[in-house]
């Protein structure tokens, strides 16, 4: 990991188009800049670590990264994986506890890391704050509500075909998965996830290349990411 020098002005613009600071004083962003850094890391480096005391909040401001956890048998499973404009860490920032996921750059990767104290004080001195902190809050509670309903609901199959559909063609066509990756992020197993690519390029949704995906047809993809198809 490096410590990047930076321009005070590039602090305030990055703190400007955050969505936790957009429209906030210009006296509170200073504030804030104050006790940020950019820090770079290479693939595979750690971020931080499960347990760890809290360094703060993170943003990424390019590259990408991946929240994992591990089993006891020691799976991985991912999370979510984030790219530029994206926050993690929140939770222990704003709660003071310890960090609730590992996270690991996938890329060379650079993260704006702001210090915990100075973002509580600020949810107790200003109102307008404490209402963006509750609105992302909210949004991350729903988006974890949706990740175990699919879990629930939908067959791996299906969770595949939405986690395809989600992607960009410059994702998809970018750094090639692994089945473990895939399988890491759906909560299931390799093999698992080897049938389900296979069912998915059967039905013509997807075409398989050196583990990059292609979708084939939109409109059986769009199928495949209905429940109990």
């Amino acid at each position: 990991m490096h410590i990047l020098s930076v321009e005070p002005a590039k602090k305030l613009n990055l703190l400007q188009n955050n969505e936790y600071f957009e429209g906030l004083d210009e006296g509170l962003l200073k504030q804030v800049a104050e006790h940020m850094q950019l820090r770079e890391y290479e693939r595979g480096e750690a971020l931080f670590w499960e347990g760890d005391p809290c360094t703060g909040l993170h943003i990424i401001e390019q590259g990408f990264v991946k929240l994992y956890r591990l089993s006891p048998q020691g799976r991985q499973y991912i999370v979510r994986v984030l790219q530029e404009g994206d926050t993690c860490n929140e939770v222990p920032t704003f709660d003071g506890g310890t960090n609730p996921v590992n996270v690991e750059a996938l890329e060379t990767t650079r993260v704006w890391v702001i210090h915990p104290d100075i973002l509580r004080t600020l949810l107790k001195k200003h109102p307008e704050f404490a209402q963006k902190v509750i609105d992302n809050f909210a949004k991350n509670l729903r988006g974890l509500v949706r990740m175990v309903s699919e879990m629930a609901f939908y067959q791996v199959t299906h969770r595949l075909a939405r986690l395809i559909s989600e992607q960009s063609p410059d994702e998809l066509s970018g750094t090639p998965w692994t089945q473990e990756q895939l399988a890491a992020r759906l909560g299931t197993v390799r093999e698992v996830v080897a049938r389900s690519l296979k069912e998915l390029e059967r039905s013509g949704a997807i075409q398989l290349d050196k583990r990059r995906i292609a979708i084939s047809d939109p409109g059986v993809l769009a199928q495949w990411t209905q429940p109990w198809n």
